[in-house]
């Protein structure tokens, strides 16, 4: 009996002993990261933000559709200074503005429908085979007319006469 007294308490002990060593058992886990992208590039995703940025800067915010011609500095109601503030002196045949935001751009006149300082975007195969990004810097017409300052009266008889053209505006005024 002592013997089986024994085995019985040795047993328990064993049973009492695994138990305890199993739920008290603290296994290290060591996590290996296989993924090729563990680091991050920051030059890479400064090139991604700029190309979202510069994709947003191009995104339509309002779409109009008018009448596009071509008007020149020295016009029968104009005096070679733009209507817009800084009021821009034209007399030289310039007929771009530089941006901050869009770069060099060309300079159209407009109703007072659109702000001073919005940036438009059309197509015109008269004036370029690129999209035409323009600042409203000038007034003088009507409606959702569009006037394209020419470097010349020939070129604006010559090159972009009257025709209807659907237009972008992705900056509406100096914002």
């Amino acid at each position: 009996m002592k013997i089986i007294n024994f085995f019985v308490k040795f047993s328990l002990i064993m049973v009492v002993l695994f138990i305890a060593k199993s739920s008290t058992n603290v296994e290290v886990a060591k996590v290996e990261n296989e993924n090729v992208n563990k680091t991050i590039n920051l030059s890479t995703m400064a090139l991604k933000v700029i190309e979202v940025e510069k994709n947003l800067k191009f995104t339509a915010i309002d779409t109009y559709t008018g009448d596009l011609t071509g008007y020149v500095y020295n016009c029968p109601l104009c005096n070679g200074t733009l209507a817009c503030k800084p009021s821009y002196n034209i007399k030289d045949g310039t007929n771009t503005y530089v941006d901050d935001e869009y770069g060099e751009v060309y300079i159209v006149a407009s109703s007072k429908n659109l702000p001073c300082g919005s940036i438009v975007s059309f197509y015109s195969n008269r004036i370029s085979d690129d999209k035409i990004v323009a600042i409203v810097l000038d007034r003088g017409v009507t409606g959702n007319s569009l006037d394209f300052l020419s470097p010349s009266l020939s070129y604006a008889y010559d090159n972009i006469g009257r025709s209807s053209i659907t237009y972008d505006v992705l900056r509406s005024g100096w914002e």
